[in-house]
């Protein structure tokens, strides 16, 4: 994954460079993290080992639970209960998944949902199967819900954030 690396401290950073003004080096906005969250439907909690495993098997990292904070008598939850999962990556393991986003899984799939609001950058997986690892145990992860996945950036302003989603190809427009 060294060749993304090199590709943002290169080409992303001097583009920045070239067209903003900065005071500072330190000041230019970099990749932060990216975030990846499952969540379930009305609690139900016999999915959750599979939306744990298949977030392990995609990032080869263990991913925290998410619980409820407050009870809904709607949705069937009480407060504690089990309402899905996420996973935080940074360095390496950003940069090998970005990189596998960008190149066999953004191409492939139909995302929707985009949301550009304080410096991240969100949108929904609509199939999550699309992924080698989970395609080839079709059976354990045929009824996994939407994928949730958010860019994060460090502090920058509207046209550095847009200038940064399109360097990193996230949006094609």
């Amino acid at each position: 994954m060294t060749f993304l690396n090199q590709y943002s401290n290169k080409i992303v950073k001097y583009d920045l460079i070239n067209k903003f003004q900065y005071n500072n080096i330190l000041d230019i906005p970099k990749l932060k993290y990216i975030l990846l969250n499952f969540h379930l439907k009305k609690g139900d909690t016999k999915l959750l080992i599979p939306l744990i495993s298949s977030l392990k098997l995609i990032v080869l990292q263990d991913s925290k639970i998410i619980t409820s904070k407050v009870s809904n008598i709607v949705f069937k939850i009480r407060k504690g209960h089990p309402v899905g999962c996420k996973l935080t990556l940074r360095n390496v393991k950003l940069t090998k998944f970005l990189f596998k986003l960008l190149n066999k899984i953004l191409p492939k799939s139909k995302f929707n949902c985009i949301n550009k609001c304080n410096n991240m950058f969100s949108f929904t997986l609509d199939n999550s199967l699309i992924f080698n690892e989970l395609e080839k145990n079709y059976q354990f992860f045929k009824s996994l819900p939407k994928l949730n996945i958010s860019v994060k950036f460090d502090e920058c302003s509207i046209p550095e954030f847009f200038y940064l989603i399109k360097s990193y190809k996230l949006l094609i427009n």
